[in-house]
């Protein structure tokens, strides 16, 4: 009996799971899914438009519902139209304006207007062995394509660089939801302390006005459905005088002074960056004084007909708009210029060039000296082991020579040659030396050297004798 009422225990406990298993798997098969691919979208106005719609259902219906709202700000929801299975039932108000092809739940609204924005609001029912239901909100927006942007600025005449300010505006004909930017070169327009921009950024101001403030302005106006560009407008900014220079078409020009050869007129030119272009004067100075000598951007100068060597002169730029000048001060030395010399003076490697080829020809005559030094030093040490002769040849020239030091005279005459052979030589009357040994030393044609060599036997002068 005990068994029997484990087993009843047992087999409760599982019909209990069972029914649970089921009604869960049945609630998630029954589960409704409304997708879009976004919560937002963006109509034109006259535009169709659809909303897309997507749902989800894994069981058999026995009927779908599809029912569709519209909720526009701070108004109660309005019913659109609906649809059972595959019969759509309309609001009478917007039978012509909004369209269902049931089972999609797609809404088409077939023209749009600006009254047209707001939620729109579609609700899924399903119906099998439990009725399901899904709820999904699309926000839609009417927007009017933009038209092409125009700038005004002001002044229109322009202003002056660090005193006036610039006003620019930038204003569409049509278009709804403009978003403005401003470009400057093509390039989104940086923030700057110099520039003021509106609360919906289509006005800037740029206070004070400076030189790096010019270039081309233009204006990016853009909405969620449409995008334009206005024209460029350049503002009109005066400025300068900046780098105020003197140049030649002769001459050589070093820092503030040119060097003009005698006899040659040279015409000088004065520039500078300013806007408006500048006035200019020249002014020439001497003993202690200044002569305004001529008006506008060029002076010539004959440099035959001026009585001094050297002279000063000042260039002096002004502007009239903005008030400011410049001026700079250079000297004019006439001399005659060698023609040589110029030649040098434009090509600056030639000096370089020929200090280089000097130091290399020292260099190399100072290595072949030394070379040439050292091989004549190992060329006479050497000549002076090949000569060395053994002793008993210097005994014979001791008695030869008739004193008793001929070793060392014999280191002092070996170097020596003798007269040229072609002069007769003077043989001595001496009673030891004979007829033949005389008219055989007359004979030889040799060093000093060579003569030691020949020197008869000491026995044979001594029997002679």
């Amino acid at each position: 009996m005990g068994q029997d009422a484990t087993m009843e225990l047992f087999s409760g406990t599982y019909c209990f799971l069972k029914c649970n298993i089921y009604l869960l798997l049945l609630g998630t098969c029954s589960t409704l899914t409304l997708t879009t691919p976004s919560t937002t979208i963006h109509g034109i106005e006259g535009q169709p438009l659809i909303l897309p719609v997507h749902y989800n259902y894994n069981t058999s219906a026995s009927g779908i519902q599809i029912i569709w709202l519209l909720e526009r700000s701070q108004t109660v929801a309005r019913y659109l139209l609906t649809s059972i299975n595959e019969s759509v039932v309309p609001d009478l108000e917007f039978q012509h304006k909004f369209s269902l092809n049931p089972p999609n739940a797609s809404l088409l609204i077939n023209s749009l207007h600006l009254h047209d924005e707001g939620n729109y609001i579609v609700k899924v029912n399903i119906r099998g062995s439990t009725t399901v239901s899904a709820t999904q909100k699309i926000a839609v927006t009417v927007n009017v394509p933009v038209s092409k942007p125009v700038i005004q600025s002001e002044p229109l005449y322009g202003a002056v660089e660090k005193v006036g300010n610039m006003t620019f505006k930038c204003s569409v004909a049509q278009g709804t939801r403009v978003m403005y930017q401003w470009l400057k070169n093509g390039k989104p327009l940086q923030s700057s302390p110099d520039y003021t921009f509106s609360l919906n950024n289509d006005t800037f101001i740029i206070a004070p006005v400076m030189k790096k403030d010019i270039g081309d302005y233009s204006c990016l106006v853009k909405n969620h459905v449409s995008e334009m560009k206005s024209g460029v407008i350049t503002p009109t900014i005066y400025y300068g005088p900046y780098e105020l220079t003197v140049n030649s078409d002769k001459g050589f020009k070093v820092g503030e002074v040119f060097t003009v050869d005698l006899g040659e007129p040279v015409q000088f030119d004065c520039s500078a960056d300013s806007n408006p272009p500048n006035t200019f004067a020249w002014i020439q100075r001497a003993n202690n004084t200044t002569q305004v000598i001529n008006y506008g951007p060029y002076f010539k100068v004959l440099s035959d007909n001026v009585g001094r060597k050297t002279m000063d002169y000042m260039c002096r730029a002004y502007n009239n708009v903005t008030g400011n000048r410049d001026e700079t001060q250079f000297t004019v030395i006439i001399t005659s210029i060698d023609p040589q010399m110029l030649s040098q003076k434009g090509n600056p490697l030639s000096p370089l060039a020929a200090i280089t080829g000097i130091s290399l020809f020292v260099i190399l005559s100072m290595c072949l000296l030394f070379v040439w030094k050292k091989y004549q030093l190992h060329r006479a040490i050497r000549w002076k082991i090949q000569d060395r002769r053994p002793s008993t040849e210097y005994r014979r020239t001791q008695v030869f020579s008739g004193h008793e030091d001929a070793l060392n005279d014999f280191g002092i005459y070996e170097f020596v040659s003798l007269p040229d052979p072609s002069v007769p030589h003077r043989v001595p009357s001496s009673k030891s030396v004979s007829v033949s040994n005389s008219s055989h030393a007359q004979d030889m044609n040799c060093t000093v050297y060579e003569v030691i060599q020949h020197v008869p036997d000491q026995s044979r002068v001594v029997q002679q004798e």
